[in-house]
């Protein structure tokens, strides 16, 4: 823990945890931590899973997935854009190519 970092308290399915954060953090931690706890909440409330043991590594699992989800479509989304970044300088190379020539036809 920085001399920076601060405890900060907080709960998540009724229990309460003691987090050392920074000031900087502590905006993002809470918002993480209603997002954690909806999340959990949610499983909980479904009745397929009891017990807060299994509660928390079924959200985790949930939430791995959704990043991994979200990770790949961010790759394909990053790669596509990549991809027509590529074309147009291919045809704005084209098109410089292109009007040299001419420039030099039009010289002779």
């Amino acid at each position: 823990m920085s001399e920076e970092d601060k405890p900060v308290t907080i709960n998540i399915l009724e229990k309460e945890y003691l987090i050392s954060c920074s000031e900087e953090e502590r905006e993002q931690l809470h918002t993480a931590v209603t997002y954690l706890n909806t999340k959990m909440l949610d499983m909980k409330n479904s009745g397929r899973v009891i017990g807060s043991e299994r509660i928390a590594v079924m959200t985790a699992l949930n939430l791995a997935h959704e990043l991994l989800a979200y990770k790949q479509q961010n790759d394909d989304y990053t790669s596509n854009v990549d991809t027509a970044i590529q074309r147009l300088r291919n045809k704005i190379d084209e098109a410089i190519t292109k009007g040299r020539q001419m420039e030099m036809q039009t010289d002779f």
